[in-house]
């Protein structure tokens, strides 16, 4: 897990989104109210919900539940953006 200092500043979240779609999540966007986007893990049928702004301190409890329910790491990730 990469500390907030390595973090970008701000990720597209449309990028974001079609990279973990890649890496094999599923994109639910009826499950989420508003401009919140629901991710679900298939294996486990964990999710997260996802907000419009990914400003790094998002970004990065986002990753740390990504990285806790799925194994995928922000290496990964970057990879698919």
């Amino acid at each position: 897990m990469p500390s907030r200092s390595e973090l970008p500043g701000e990720v597209p979240r449309k990028k974001f989104i079609v990279a973990l779609g890649r890496l094999g999540f599923q994109i639910n966007a009826v499950g989420g109210k508003g401009s919140h986007i629901k991710i679900v893990w298939p294996r486990t049928q964990k999710s997260i919900t996802l907000i419009d702004d990914l400003r790094k301190d998002v970004l990065y409890y986002a990753m740390k539940q990504i990285e806790a329910m799925s194994g995928i790491t922000w290496e990964q990730i970057q990879k698919e953006l």
